[in-house]
Parts: structure tokens; sequence; C-alpha cells
């Protein structure tokens, strides 16, 4: 990916020209990629911390538990907490409780998803007839079976339908993997119905848990990411401030074409250095 942007001033780079008092931070394509720390990633989550300021890190994939997320970053070389990740698994639980309580839920997804839900006091099901709601998730274990049960579920049965995740793909290091939103499109596109929520990011749903989560007013809140279509308009949904970073999955072609413009456009998270490092 080029790190020159063309000269349209839609996608000229503008660094980050202020310190705030919340950073949430996505992790796939922001802070690292795969197993690898992307530059300046332990820098400047080390200069947020020595400036007072809250971190958040964010995810939309749901693959693996908040504690794991936090495991791989302190072994990464960013020490993490569980409380400091939030993934759509949290708000997913929240979601059903208050809008599907006592509704049998039947999953499209990894069996983390079921064990999350049982732990929250919602019940999982297998049977279509059980189900009051469908959970689709990202998938890597997606078949026939569960989707002619979801079909069902949803299209003999009534259930609703609500994602973990909007993403189309994950970005990965040899090219990326097929996301929620693919489970997703088959589900409704074979049971004529559509998602009443997708939790994870853009969604006021996250935003709002991630606004909690850091504990600061909206104007000293701030989401770095690398998607236009997830990190950006989250921010945008609870009028926070947006950087993009295109490390990741946007680059400064897909930047130009969009109708979403950030209010910050760097290279990667390395360059949020230099203004956090003159505030001390």
């Amino acid at each position: 990916m080029s790190s020159n942007p063309p000269s349209d001033p839609a996608c000229v780079l503008r660094p980050l020209d202020r310190v705030f008092g919340g950073y949430a931070l996505d992790l796939d394509g922001t802070v690292y990629l795969g197993d690898e720390l992307l530059a300046g990633a332990q820098a400047t989550v080390a200069a947020i911390r020595r400036n007072g300021a809250k971190t958040v890190f964010l995810t939309n994939k749901p693959l693996e538990s908040a504690a794991a997320y936090a495991a791989k970053l302190t072994r990464l070389g960013i020490p993490a907490d569980e409380a400091d990740v939030l993934s759509p698994l949290g708000v997913l639980c929240d979601y059903l409780s208050e809008h599907h309580a006592g509704d049998g839920v039947l999953t499209v997804a990894e069996p983390l998803v079921d064990e999350t839900l049982r732990s929250c006091g919602i019940e999982v099901t297998t049977d279509p007839r059980a189900a009051g709601v469908v959970v689709v998730s990202f998938d890597r274990t997606f078949d026939y079976d569960k989707l002619l049960r979801a079909f069902r579920a949803v299209r003999h049965h009534g259930a609703a339908i609500v994602a973990t995740n909007p993403d189309p793909f994950c970005p990965t290091p040899d090219g990326g993997l097929p996301d929620c939103a693919a489970m997703l499109a088959a589900i409704e596109a074979c049971t004529g119905s559509r998602a009443e929520a997708i939790v994870g990011k853009p969604s006021r749903h996250m935003a709002e848990a991630l606004l909690s989560r850091l504990g600061v007013s909206r104007a000293d809140a701030v989401v770095v990411g690398d998607r236009l279509g997830t990190d950006v308009a989250m921010a945008q949904t609870i009028g926070l401030t947006s950087v993009l970073v295109l490390s990741g999955v946007t680059g400064p072609d897909e930047l130009r074409a969009a109708g979403i413009r950030p209010d910050y456009v760097v290279n990667g998270i390395g360059e949020l250095l230099s203004v956090l490092e003159g505030a001390r």
C-alpha cells in the first residue's frame, strides 16, 4: 500500500494536532497485523498513558475473548487487561438481555459466542423452533447445516436476526478472511429478512459502550482505526473525533472515492507520537 496519497485535498495527510483524554484504538490494521505490532504502536500507547489519557482497544473480530486480546497485546509489548478491550461479544450480551430477554438464541458462530452468551445467562439452542433470535457472527465453521437451521428459525418460526459485526473480510498478513457479513448475507438472502441490529462497529450500541468505557466527554474522545465504514463511521455516529490510519484496509484510493471523511489522516499510529510527546 502506498504511503503517499494523491493530491486530492480529501486525501492529504493531516496529522493529529491535539491530545485527547480518551483514545479508542482499533486492533487489526491499526495496532498490529497478525502477530506483529505496527510501527510506532508500542511507543504511541505508552505515550498516551504517560499523558494520563484512557485507552480502550477496539475490535470487531469475535473470535477471541477480551481477555485473550489483552493477553496478546501484553505478549506483543503493550500491557493490557481484559477491561481495556471492547469487542462485539460484550455488546451483544447487553443487547440481547435488553431486547430479547427470555428468548432462545440459535447461533451461526464459533463456540466462543455460545460460551459467552451462556456466561451472561442467555439460553443457547440448536433447535430452530425454540429460537427467538438468530445470532450471526464471524464463523470459520460455517456450513450448510448452520444455514439451514438459521433459515428455518427465521423463515418458519419468526426469529429475529442479530449480527456481531458488518465486516466483509478480516485483514490478515496473507490477504484476509471472509468475515461476518458473508454469513449474514447468506442468511438474509435465503430468508428475505434483514438483521434488526448489528452490534459491533459502527453501531450506536458499540459507540455508546466505548464512550462509557473511556469515561470522558465526546469532545475529549478520539477513535483511531483503519476502516472508514466501521472505525470512522462509528466515531461520527455519536460525534467523536476520528483518525484514519493508512496502515490497514483503507488506502488513499479508497479514501478518495469514499463519502466518509475522517477528521485526520495519518500513515500509521506512530504518527500520533509527536504531538503526544510534545504535550509532556
